[in-house]
């Protein structure tokens, strides 16, 4: 399975709705990406992918209120019928922010252009 330059929003959501998303990339086992939107202004992170696609990585963000936030993931892939990925991610965030959760996101098409995060355009 190959992330290289797919972004991903999370499940439910129309591109661009709060502006939630991420964009993978992939060389060999090596995976590292960018996210920005909702309630964070910039994250990024650093992995790997198994051979059957699972998703091990860290990640850390800046929230909207300046917090340095930091953690990881697991991610288990599920290809949906129409040939995109879904990925069912478990993950922990370390810190006074600690907490553990589960969260679904998916591969945007590669027709839809996602809406710029709002605060992208302020700072624009």
């Amino acid at each position: 399975m190959n992330y290289d330059n797919k972004r991903f929003r999370p499940v439910g959501g129309a591109a661009g709705e709060d502006g939630r998303v991420a964009r993978y990339r992939q060389q060999g086992d090596l995976l590292w990406g960018e996210f920005t939107g909702g309630h964070a202004r910039r994250g990024v992170l650093t992995g790997t992918a198994g051979p059957d696609g699972r998703l091990t990585f860290g990640y850390c963000m800046v929230l909207d209120t300046g917090e340095v936030i930091t953690g990881h993931c697991r991610s288990t892939p599920e290809v949906l019928a129409d040939g995109r990925i879904r990925l069912h991610e478990q993950w922990e965030r370390f810190g006074a922010q600690a907490s553990t959760g589960v969260s679904c996101i998916e591969e945007i098409p590669s027709t839809e252009t996602p809406a710029q995060p709002a605060a992208a355009k302020e700072r624009s």
